[in-house]
């Protein structure tokens, strides 16, 4: 497997009452069929997946997979805060159909680097899916450092890292690592396209869920070297990037979607967007479907 181009790492739609919403889960999944996004994460951190109850998982992640049906690759989240329950939850979205699990670095217990080489060590051993590392810091308190992703990146069954870290020197250390079965992405929105036109392999992407069309088009225009184009596509999404970190993740994202009219919120301790933001809702939302809608205009013609 090799993970390239762009990822979207989907938020989960609720119902008003704060069930699942599969119905506006299969058409989130279709507007980025529709838009050539080139992979999927189900139960990521912006799929509030420490929120949902097993059954809910489970539920998610068949249901993506049926929909998908092997038109592109469906990504697990399964990365714990405990080696053993990593491999269990691997494990079972191996049985779910998943391609692949991002496994993040262990939330809250901060191991050391030692620490992480054993963990994601273990995990791939084990065989179930194909690794993509995942390093976060703001989330979990823990940086995986580029020396262990390097020690990390020639294991056969680990084939991707998302590096959430924004500063170009930590994606200059990381892109040498590059190799046939190891690709680098992006996990930072506002210099996805500053690292892809420095030579990273794609993104995973939290704006794609609403910007999919914009996104796969970013994503080929900096991987295919075109800078011009991709940085004037970038800036005429900057102000929806920045209002999708005005509030934590998936906050903003989830009042957006809830504007076109998927999903209805999110679940405690998650609030709803502030008033003072979600006033600026509508212009935002606006602002994307004047984007997309050119681009899937143009993709049609």
């Amino acid at each position: 497997m090799r993970l390239t181009g762009s990822i979207t790492a989907l938020a989960t739609p609720f119902t008003a009452s704060g069930e699942l919403d599969l119905d506006a889960w299969l058409r989130l999944l279709d507007d980025q069929l529709a838009c050539g996004t080139q992979a999927v994460v189900v139960a990521g951190s912006t799929g509030e997946a420490a929120a949902l109850f097993d059954i809910e998982y489970s539920a998610l992640l068949r249901s993506a997979v049926e929909h998908v049906a092997g038109r592109i690759p469906v990504l697990a989240g399964t990365g714990q805060s405990n080696t053993a329950k990593t491999i269990e939850a691997t494990r079972i979205a191996k049985a779910l159909g998943a391609d692949a699990a991002l496994v993040v670095t262990p939330p809250y217990v901060r191991p050391t680097q030692e620490g992480l080489l054993a963990h994601y060590t273990a995990v791939a051993d084990d065989g179930a899916l194909p690794i993509v590392l995942y390093n976060v810091p703001g989330r979990t308190g823990c940086d995986m450092l580029p020396e262990t992703v390097a020690r990390l990146s020639s294991h056969r069954r680990i084939v991707a890292l998302k590096e959430a870290r924004s500063e170009a020197e930590r994606m200059d250390a990381l892109l040498p690592l590059r190799n046939a079965g190891f690709t680098v992405l992006s996990g930072d929105d506002p210099t996805a396209c500053r690292s892809m036109l420095a030579g990273a392999d794609g993104v995973v992407s939290v704006a794609s869920n609403v910007l999919p069309c914009a996104f796969r088009q970013l994503c080929d225009l900096a991987r295919g070297g075109d800078r011009a184009g991709a940085e004037a596509l970038d800036a005429r999404m900057h102000a929806i990037k920045d209002f999708l970190g005005v509030e934590p993740n998936p906050i903003p994202v989830k009042a957006l979607l809830a504007h076109a009219g998927i999903g209805h919120g999110l679940r405690l301790p998650l609030l709803p967007l502030s008033a003072k933001h979600a006033a600026r809702v509508p212009s935002i939302a606006a602002d994307i479907l004047a984007i997309e809608t050119q681009l899937r205009d143009s993709v049609a013609a």
